[in-house]
């Protein structure tokens, strides 16, 4: 029971999501939850890419302020951001003042808008890497930091011109946007969370 946690409310969690009240509200109505939208996916591939070499929880303090800084991470608006912009971020407390980051998401932003130009959809693109055989974590060790499916998916946003996604950096948006879900066997979520996936339409790769 190590890896889980029974709280006041009586549910067991994952232990990290009972750590902060920040990630306790993160892993009970986000983590694990399919995403369909594209411009949510783009978010948290930036998120993500942001988070390298931090806690998650330094973002999740941040996000408010991200998505003020990013526009709401709209790629149509971040696309438009120019050399002042950039310049601007980086002296952006609100936000993790990395301008590699900074700009990897105007990047990622670009290349999204290519993928739609070609007519695809960027939350297909991640859906088609889902793994075929689900598996059930019993501890957090259980938890690979990557997976074929991760590599494969890195290796196809990189093609197309997505920056910051190593299959780290991808493997942790699969989790939180659905694509697995590694909610530990006896986490009260992991039960809530199958079944939003057995009812949720994977998007298709054409965008409609």
């Amino acid at each position: 029971m190590d890896d889980l946690t029974i709280e006041d409310d009586g549910l067991a969690r994952c232990a990290w999501g009972a750590s902060t009240p920040e990630y306790r509200l993160y892993h009970d109505d986000e983590w694990g939850r399919p995403v369909a939208e594209d411009n949510r996916v783009y978010e948290k591939l930036c998120l993500e890419g942001f988070q390298a070499g931090l806690s998650w929880l330094t973002i999740l303090r941040k996000r408010d302020g991200f998505r003020d800084a990013f526009a709401g991470f709209d790629p149509t608006l971040v696309a438009k951001f120019e050399a002042a912009d950039l310049d601007r971020l980086v002296g952006d407390a609100r936000i993790v003042r990395h301008r590699g980051k900074i700009t990897a998401a105007v990047t990622n932003a670009r290349a999204t808008l290519a993928l739609w130009e070609e007519g695809l959809s960027l939350a297909g693109l991640v859906w088609q890497h889902r793994p075929s055989d689900p598996r059930m974590p019993i501890r957090l060790g259980d938890v690979p930091p990557i997976t074929p499916e991760a590599k494969a998916l890195s290796a196809e946003l990189k093609r197309r011109g997505f920056a910051f996604v190593g299959p780290t950096t991808v493997y942790s948006a699969m989790q939180a946007l659905g694509i697995v879900n590694d909610h530990l066997e006896g986490c009260h979520w992991r039960g809530i969370t199958e079944s939003d996936r057995a009812g949720f339409a994977v998007p298709s790769l054409e965008r409609t």
